[in-house]
């Protein structure tokens, strides 16, 4: 009973410390007063150990040997899940690295385990970052797939109103800031490559490429045989936000289909036994008491 306890709090730390790591964090009143008046901030306990963390990470991801076809697969997980920092691939390196390193010390000389229960224990370290990674860049998708017909909404409202499409992008950019951010950002990128020079269909296939959402990427298919076609882009704005409205509704009914099949799983293993306990189990003890006495009488 001991080794699975321990293996549950060492994996719960490792979430944990992943989760502090990877979660941005939002400044206080004092660190903004600090730089709007160009002094330093003085760096706290919890800074200085946040800030060791992430130089040990960083120097074991620079020293890991690295491939470029699976860094560059990397970088594209890193930029759906929204890191978009040079440092992040090397960081995310490193956090692997180590977690394989500590997992294979645990494994080796906590739990005294063979040489083959310490490989397994390292690969499990090895792949569990990435698995919360594809777990993090996946809630990123379904609430930027969420958020999408707002922004068609929105963008058809501005486009009717008289804004081309780069400045109905801009629009709905900054409306969407603070109720969906993480589509607000992604249309802000979007300007700032046509600002900069990018053709419209390439900002917005990079758009198609950095989200791996598939309603964005029917959305950009759309738009750009709009532009190469010269039709009614409010026309096809207000038909695709009909249909993806739909697509969300539907998407509903069938997670609401699903939640009596999922249901199972919990009632069997975790509500019918603690019915089975309170209504037998008095039955079960007077039945016991009952025979047990006439048994050994009887012998």
């Amino acid at each position: 009973m001991l080794l699975p306890v321990i293996a549950f709090i060492l994996a719960s730390a490792l979430v944990m410390a992943a989760a502090y790591v990877f979660t941005p964090r939002s400044a206080t009143i004092e660190q903004r007063l600090d730089e709007l008046t160009g002094l330093q901030p003085k760096p706290t306990d919890s800074s200085r150990f946040h800030k060791a963390m992430l130089d040990t990470f960083m120097r074991i991801g620079q020293a890991a040997p690295k491939s470029v076809s699976e860094m560059g697969k990397l970088r594209a997980k890193l930029v759906c899940a929204g890191y978009r920092a040079e440092e992040a691939l090397i960081l995310f390196v490193g956090l692997r690295v180590g977690c394989a390193l500590l997992f294979f010390a645990f494994a080796s000389v906590i739990l005294r385990g063979s040489v083959l229960t310490s490989i397994v224990a390292a690969g499990i370290g090895y792949l569990l970052p990435s698995m919360l990674l594809g777990r993090m860049a996946k809630r990123r998708q379904h609430r930027i797939r969420l958020s999408l017909p707002d922004a068609l909404d929105l963008m058809v409202v501005s486009v009717e109103a008289g804004l081309g499409l780069d400045q109905a992008i801009q629009r709905v950019a900054d409306e969407l800031g603070m109720v969906h951010p993480e589509l607000s950002e992604e249309l802000r990128l979007v300007n700032l490559e046509l600002r900069a020079g990018t053709g419209r269909a390439d900002a917005l296939r990079n758009l198609a490429n950095r989200t791996q959402v598939d309603d964005l990427s029917s959305l950009v298919t759309m738009l750009v045989q709009t532009d190469k076609f010269g039709t009614s882009v409010a026309q096809s704005l207000r038909v695709h936000s009909d249909t993806s409205r739909t697509k969300r509704r539907q998407r509903a009914e069938e997670a609401a289909a699903k939640t009596g099949a999922k249901m199972v799983f919990p009632l069997v293993f975790c509500i019918f036994p603690a019915i089975w306990v309170v209504t037998i189990g008095p039955a079960a003890i007077k039945f016991v008491e009952v025979l047990v006495p006439l048994a050994q009488q009887s012998k």
